[in-house]
């Protein structure tokens, strides 16, 4: 599915190069990111990262009849990395794949797109319940995400009102909170519907997959807080080999004196051999900007999650604090801080990051302090790289 569809946005994109003129306006743009960076921790038995990533991107827009248009973005990820150990011990790796592939027909209300693409929604900022189809890290200062494939279609009111719906296929890896991955050759679809509200706006959002359990059995066991429940067979699991997941998420955001926003999901999982079929994920979180200076920004959420064999009944889980600080100290340079508190198992997570920017370049000087292992963003590749103690040097070149 992923070659056919890839295929087809590819001959598309080319075939309205030859569209008549006088029904097309054409315009390209190209653009790439170069990143480098190194990694360096604390401890002995952790090895030095070296890593190095290219994404060129390529984009394609066309107006039709000057109502509508259409455009394509081709973009590629291409990353190598390297695990120095001593002088004459490295362990290197490499990979190029599609970061985005998609195809888009818009007209002043609505939008169509199809292909590897973004789909990310909702209130919060740090810790996000409804980080369904992205995994996007809040200390990434890149803000890298593989994208999903599937088709999206978007509606927007004049009343500033809008409406999703989407249809996912071919995505075979765990996305945001996922512990077991969606199957990949079974249709995904769902939708959300967001309207204002007084100062801010609410918003509604649903979502149906099949897990496949067999590639998910030991993240699925690994997830479950304290030892295996009574009654949890892997061998029926794996009979199974697959379960339905229906999602349901509600978040909102008002902006006053403060900026304040809730985003809760309600998750049912039909697994037969778990006792504990759903899931709650519920963040609250304020904003404020402190007349100090250039002006502070500080930014608080908390997080709750609980497993339970009722929709709202007692569970048990886990909660999380997080708050964030950005600071201006001039025009070319920022320092950003971001913690995280994990009630449960009292472990603090920090995180600094001191940016310089001149025109296209980027330059960032990181620090962290985390656990080894992490309880949240286990999906996410800078789990790794910023677990333990230790300073990273990010060079990031735009053009």
């Amino acid at each position: 599915m992923k070659l056919r569809m890839t295929k087809e946005i590819v001959c598309a994109a080319f075939c309205f190069l030859w569209c008549p003129a006088g029904l097309m306006s054409q315009a390209y743009e190209f653009q790439g990111q170069l990143s480098g960076w190194i990694t360096v921790t604390a401890e002995a038995s952790t090895p030095t990262q070296v890593g190095l990533r290219y994404i060129p991107s390529l984009f394609i827009s066309q107006s039709v009849a000057g109502a509508y248009s259409i455009d394509a973005e081709l973009s590629l990820n291409t990353y190598g990395t390297a695990l120095v150990h001593a002088i004459d011990d490295t362990d290197a790796d490499g990979k190029t794949k599609p970061y985005r592939l998609w195809l888009r027909f818009s007209g002043s209300q609505c939008e169509v797109r199809v292909g590897l693409q973004k789909v990310n929604f909702g209130s919060a900022s740090l810790l996000r319940p409804l980080m369904w189809f992205d995994r996007i890290d809040p200390r990434d200062p890149l803000q890298l995400t593989d994208g999903v494939y599937g088709l999206l279609l978007r509606y927007y009111f004049l009343n500033n009102a809008n409406l999703w719906l989407w249809g996912l296929y071919g995505n075979d890896e765990t996305k945001g909170w996922d512990v077991a991955p969606s199957v990949g050759h079974e249709v995904e679809y769902g939708g959300r519907f967001q309207h204002p509200v007084l100062t801010g706006e609410i918003a509604v959002s649903y979502h149906h997959r099949k897990m496949d359990l067999e590639k998910g059995l030991r993240s699925l066991l690994s997830s479950i807080s304290g030892d295996i429940p009574p009654g949890f067979n892997p061998r029926y699991a794996l009979a199974d080999k697959t379960a339905p997941e229906d999602r349901f998420g509600l978040d909102a955001k008002w902006d006053m004196e403060l900026g304040v926003w809730f985003e809760g999901v309600l998750l049912h999982q039909d697994i037969e051999a778990l006792p504990l079929k759903y899931q709650r994920l519920v963040t609250l979180g304020c904003d404020y900007t402190i007349g100090l200076g250039n002006g502070l920004h500080i930014l608080g959420e908390y997080f709750i999650f609980e497993a339970s064999d009722d929709a709202f009944g007692s569970g048990e889980g886990f909660e999380f604090s997080a708050l964030s600080a950005n600071y201006p100290l001039g025009l070319v340079d920022t320092i950003t801080g971001i913690l995280y508190y994990d009630w449960e198992n009292e472990d603090w997570y920090r995180f600094i990051n001191w940016q310089r920017t001149y025109d296209n370049w980027r330059f960032h000087l990181i620090g962290f302090w985390n656990p080894q292992r992490f309880q949240i963003f286990q999906t996410q590749d800078t789990a790794s790289t910023f677990a333990g103690k230790g300073v990273q040097l990010l060079i990031v070149f735009d053009h």
